[in-house]
């Protein structure tokens, strides 16, 4: 689909021009100076020559057969100029003119054209108001940066043109080699999506990088990115994520949500990492570009400096990586090359008069070793040490194992030349020990996602006909907030167990209820319109005696009544104590890129001033319900604690894949809490609900559940 934007054997150049201060006379001069050895049609009706080629007043003019364009004009002329593509039979659109969405109400009318008559006329569209494209493999240089990008194994698409620019200038300056480069622009057509998609089969391509600010598609990107990751390693800058969603949540979980969140669990469940920053970014291509994953996460560090040692040590436990010992045979071998005050543990400290020989016999036991996975090698310039010869040592090593060998040769003058000699052998050098500590962490983790089993879903039985009824009537009435009976009716058929409840409507049915119950109880005030009842005084809990339950009635409904007048009460709900257990909160929130998010966390403090939560994009896997649980900070809780009795986690999994599956049944809940959800070591039981529907909507699961759920 995408072979005539990068293999074109044909292009033509609009706005193509023999002024060095035009858009157009960059982009023909790229072309001409790189090695493009396809057809070249400048477009310039002004100038019948543009840089020694015949320039055409039209594409139409050159003749039929174009396979690319490259649009670089004013934005008012950009649509015809696309109507001209159509009729010379051209595939796909460069288009660098700015001026579109980003440039006000006119430009947004003007690229909802231009977006139309690539559609209409099956012509694909990068951009508009982007940098360009460049593939390195057939010396393609479309755009207007300056100079080309040494040829790689690493294709890059960037949202922003003056990050692209930056890259592009530090790629040359350290001679870091790419496969393709595109400029995504606006993304009126071409997104990151297709481009994910495209690099998967790609042959040129090992590594994919990108930077984006938002996604088109959420569910299609996580299609994409999942079955990319299974080949590929995907790494992802991902800015613009700290502010929370535009609209006001009323729930804990709206609240606690925002595209942050969404984010962040979109790339957890697609296996693509997510870079902090541009360093990291890079950082982590350069991990991988060596093409050796390790077979687990098991560490050996090498080092001639305690103190670098210690970092990387500090490192790999804060990152969860092991630091096993070498195996007996390793050890017993070393002690008789090593001197007596060296360190066999782990990081392996062969001190600070260590020679390039005392590095081999290290590194010629540690490839080899049956207990470790993968080498960083940490070095320090010191007098007694032949830098470059260190250097052929860990070459020399690497090369004669699968395994990969990370470097830290910490300095700059006196390592400079021997870190360019490990680039020239794929063995990239990282400044600090922290850094190459992370580069193992980041193949260790891609290797066991490429390796994990197929994941597995639930999908659980309930009475979708009585919701869709329930819904139905909220609907019919215009109210978007259930009532908590009704909450807690939906979640019953899904599965949810809730204590003993009756409805009071007076003092005395109160205190019938009561005894009826048993004591003690808890007593809630029931209306639609109030869903943070504490908040109102509306609870009261433990109480032992009718004459307590016809008080709490009392104080209840006039705290209601003071301070929400306008809300409608239905009465005072009683409901039976239930035995002690931690409390945990799980949620669902829509997200507009991504559709539903799962929410999970510990209630009370932890959710409230804390918010130790996390989150998954549903439908949630058996594998991430798991995850969630002890993602949370406070998880250690639910294991016991102090000689606290731990909880059945099964129970909590058990809640999260059901409100995925509830999720996936009705989109058109848009805002879910359970708070808290109190377990124990044998039950989980739900003290209180809310739901918020959306707008709505027949396709959003009133009548047809089985449609909506995916951002558009």
């Amino acid at each position: 689909m995408l072979g005539p934007l990068f293999d074109p054997a044909s292009i033509a150049v609009f706005g193509a021009s023999n002024d060095p201060k035009k858009v157009g006379h960059a982009v023909m001069s790229n072309l001409l100076g790189f090695g493009y050895r396809g057809r070249l049609y400048p477009v310039n009706p002004n100038s019948p020559e543009i840089l020694g080629l015949k320039a055409y007043p039209t594409a139409s003019a050159a003749g039929a057969g174009i396979d690319l364009a490259v649009i670089a004009i004013p934005a008012r002329s950009v649509p015809d100029a696309l109507l001209d593509c159509a009729s010379a039979g051209v595939k796909a659109a460069v288009v660098i003119s700015a001026g579109f969405k980003e440039a006000g109400p006119e430009g947004v009318r003007l690229e909802a054209e231009v977006r139309r008559i690539g559609r209409e006329h099956g012509v694909r569209i990068l951009g508009p108001n982007c940098l360009g494209i460049i593939n390195t493999a057939n010396g393609m240089n479309a755009t207007f940066a300056a100079g080309m990008l040494p040829p790689g194994r690493t294709a890059f698409f960037s949202q922003s043109g003056a990050l692209g620019i930056a890259i592009l200038d530090w790629a040359i300056g350290n001679n870091i080699g790419f496969s393709k480069f595109i400029s995504l622009g606006n993304k009126s057509d071409l997104s990151e999506i297709d481009f994910i998609e495209y690099f998967i089969e790609d042959p040129e391509t090992d590594i994919i990088l990108g930077y984006v600010e938002d996604v088109v598609d959420g569910r299609r990107f996580l299609d994409a990115a999942k079955r990319a990751t299974k080949t590929k390693p995907v790494v992802i800058l991902k800015s613009g994520g700290t502010a929370a969603g535009a609209r006001a949540a009323s729930s804990h979980t709206g609240a606690l949500a925002g595209s942050e969140a969404a984010f962040n669990a979109a790339f957890k469940q697609t296996g693509v990492i997510r870079a902090a920053d541009i360093e990291e970014l890079f950082d982590t291509a350069l991990a991988f570009s060596s093409g050796k994953l390790p077979e687990g996460d098991r560490l050996l560090i090498i080092t001639n400096a305690g103190g670098p040692g210690i970092i990387a040590a500090d490192a790999a436990e804060r990152l969860g990586l092991r630091l096993p010992m070498m195996s007996k045979d390793s050890i017993d071998a070393l002690l008789k090359s090593l001197p007596p005050n060296a360190s066999l543990y782990n990081p392996v400290d062969i001190i600070g008069d260590a020679t390039h020989e005392r590095y081999a016999s290290v590194l010629e036991r540690a490839v080899s070793d049956p207990n470790v996975d993968g080498v960083v090698v940490i070095l320090t310039p010191q007098a007694m040490i032949d830098v470059g010869m260190t250097a052929e040592t860990v070459i020399h090593a690497s090369k004669g194992t699968s395994k990969p060998v990370i470097t830290s040769f910490m300095g700059e003058k006196r390592v400079r030349e021997a870190i360019d000699r490990l680039k020239e052998a794929s063995i990239y050098n990282f400044p600090y020990p922290e850094r190459a500590v992370k580069a193992f962490k980041r193949l260790s983790d891609f290797k066991a996602w490429k390796d994990a089993a197929p994941e597995r879903f639930r999908h659980y039985p309930a009475d979708r006909e009585a919701v869709r009824g329930i819904i139905q009537r909220h609907v019919d009435a215009g109210r978007l907030q259930m009532a908590e009976a009704e909450a807690v009716g939906v979640l019953s058929i899904y599965g949810f167990r809730f204590p003993q409840r009756m409805l009071s409507k007076t003092s005395k049915e109160a205190a019938e209820a009561a005894s009826k119950l048993g004591f003690p109880v808890v007593m809630k005030i029931s209306s639609p319109d109030i869903l943070h009842k504490t908040d109102i005084g509306g609870v009261r809990l433990n109480i032992r005696t009718k004459r307590e339950a016809e008080d709490a009635f009392t104080e209840i409904t006039s705290n209601a009544r003071r301070l929400m007048p306008d809300a409608f009460i239905e009465g005072v709900l009683l409901y039976e104590m239930v035995r002690p257990g931690k409390e945990v909160i799980l949620g669902l929130t829509y997200d507009r890129t991504f559709g539903h998010m799962v929410m999970f966390g510990l209630g009370g403090i932890y959710v409230e001033v804390l918010k130790d939560v996390s989150f998954r994009i549903a439908p949630v896997s058996e594998k991430d319900a798991f995850a969630m649980v002890h993602e949370v900070k406070a998880s250690a809780l639910l294991k016991g604690a102090r000689g606290e009795r731990p909880v059945d986690i099964g129970l909590i999994v058990d809640g999260i894949l059901r409100l995925s599956s509830m999720a996936t049944d009705f989109p058109l809940i848009r805002e879910l809490d359970i708070n808290p959800l109190v377990v124990s070591e044998k039950e989980a039981v739900a003290l209180d609900a809310r739901i918020i529907l959306g707008v709505a909507n027949p396709a959003a699961g009133v009548t047809n559940p089985s449609e909506g759920g995916a951002a558009s």
